[in-house]
């Protein structure tokens, strides 16, 4: 079966962790552009992407939907029954699914994906459970180098590069 969904953690898979706020109280996020281009080149290839995070965030929901990230579960308390509700509404199983995430709440939706990943800064029990430990950090490309493991393992990596001839 192949991977068509791939489950995104926020803080400290997309982003880095870190969360700043401005004089004025606003939230500041940096995202990484690699892992943006590969997201959005998944979604161009037919396969989809979602969101599950655990807090609110308008800087998420914006990058999100740049990317065509179109499933945006946020302020989470229960991943686990974020992701059933999005297999539902999706109708696919978790056969069908990558996750990356990074802490002890996304413990419930790495166990039953079908591959599981983490960034290299991961918290160690987490890095210890996944599937596939990443080299590069949250923020910093982890997501990217996930979607370039599918690309090999799902033998699409010449339909990705033909997106961009």
């Amino acid at each position: 079966m192949s991977i068509e969904l791939i489950v995104l953690d926020v803080d400290g898979t997309l982003t880095d962790g870190s969360i700043t706020y401005s004089e004025k109280g606003d939230e500041i996020k940096s995202f990484n552009v690699k892992d943006g281009l590969a997201i959005s080149s998944w979604i161009k290839l037919g396969r989809k992407a979602a969101i599950i995070t655990g807090r609110y965030s308008n800087v998420a929901r914006k990058r999100a939907k740049e990317l065509g990230i179109e499933q945006f579960y946020e302020g989470v308390d229960d991943k686990d029954a974020a992701l059933s509700e999005l297999l539902r509404a999706s109708g696919l199983s978790y056969e069908n699914i990558a996750i990356i995430g990074d802490d002890f709440n996304d413990i419930p939706m790495l166990k039953k994906a079908k591959i599981s990943f983490a960034p290299n800064d991961a918290v160690t029990y987490i890095k210890e459970l996944v599937d596939v430990k990443l080299n590069q950090n949250g923020g910093k490309g982890a997501v990217r180098e996930m979607i370039e493991y599918l690309l090999k393992h799902e033998n699409i990596e010449e339909e990705f590069i033909q997106l961009w001839r």
